[in-house]
């Protein structure tokens, strides 16, 4: 006589074959589906280099044209041209190092006042109002204070990176370490884990995606940092910063648009570097890896 499985066994098999149908569909990306992704970009790209010669063109009377000078141009004289593209290269390493330098030093900082602050509420309540406010200030105003203070050399230009990029680090780690599920710290507590042991094995793996995610958003604001050092501390080498400005001073606008493009290439890929390494750090485990949110 054969029974009828029991509802609950049913029910978990039925869990199971959805799970491992699921899987396959939630990871599969073929040609089709990397089209889709790579199309839209592309064509609004064009349509802009479309309606960047037209007005550099149509609009711009040739005397005028130094406003928005057409992209072959830019390639031309910028890019092409050995000299000028060694003298871009050459600034953009200096404000990529000072950048690097700022992010690297936001990130111990942050990451360690943001430890702090989830494992006592009162250094909570004493440090993060303070960040806050160092948040809200612009970094403009900030600048020539710090080249008074400290000089006008490579310290004051990581400086401006460490203030402008360390908030990020700070709210999204510490967002990360106190959104553990409170079930995850009931299991802790069971076992009589300690503190110390409670951060390494449940709070900082927990906290991983979202460390990622601040240290991406501070990548780029310190290339941003880096450029604004530029134009504040005009001591010592040249870095792309102060090069637009020179550019800007004698009108030589196809360099200044080369300088400018550079920049937003090395906020672009920082920015994937640290999606790249928070892929490899953290992997298919967590759900934001697994939809796709840290690497594309």
């Amino acid at each position: 006589m054969v029974t009828a499985p029991s509802v609950p066994a049913a029910a978990g098999a039925a869990e199971l074959i959805a799970v491992e149908e699921d899987q396959p569909v939630r990871r599969r990306r073929g040609p089709l589906a990397l089209l889709r992704l790579a199309v839209p970009p592309f064509l609004l790209f064009a349509v802009v280099i479309g309606l960047w010669y037209l007005v550099s063109y149509k609009i711009l009377d040739a005397e005028r044209r130094f406003l928005l000078p057409p992209p072959h141009r830019i390639v031309k004289v910028a890019f092409l041209d050995r000299g000028n593209f060694e003298v871009l290269l050459r600034a953009l390493g200096l404000s990529a190092g000072v950048a690097m330098l700022g992010l690297a030093v936001a990130a111990v900082l942050g990451i360690g006042l943001a430890v702090l602050m989830s494992q006592a509420r009162w250094i909570e309540r004493a440090v993060y109002p303070w960040a806050v406010v160092l948040q809200t200030i612009p970094v403009l105003a900030l600048a020539p204070l710090i080249g008074f203070w400290f000089d006008f050399g490579l310290f004051s230009r990581t400086l401006v990176c460490v203030l402008i990029a360390i908030f990020p680090i700070i709210s999204t780690t510490l967002f990360g370490l106190r959104g553990v599920d409170r079930a995850d710290h009931d299991l802790f507590t069971l076992y009589g884990s300690s503190r110390s042991k409670r951060l390494r094995k449940l709070e900082w793996p927990a906290a991983l995606p979202a460390i990622f995610a601040g240290l991406r958003i501070a990548a780029g604001l310190s290339v941003i940092g880096a450029i604004v050092g530029d134009f504040f501390f005009k001591q010592g080498a040249i870095g792309i910063g102060q090069l637009m400005d020179i550019y800007r001073q004698n009108l030589r606008s196809e360099q200044l648009f080369g300088a400018v493009i550079l920049a937003s290439l090395l906020g672009l890929v920082v920015f994937w570097i640290f999606g790249w390494l928070a892929h490899r750090v953290v992997g298919s485990w967590h759900e934001t890896a697994a939809g796709g949110h840290l690497s594309d």
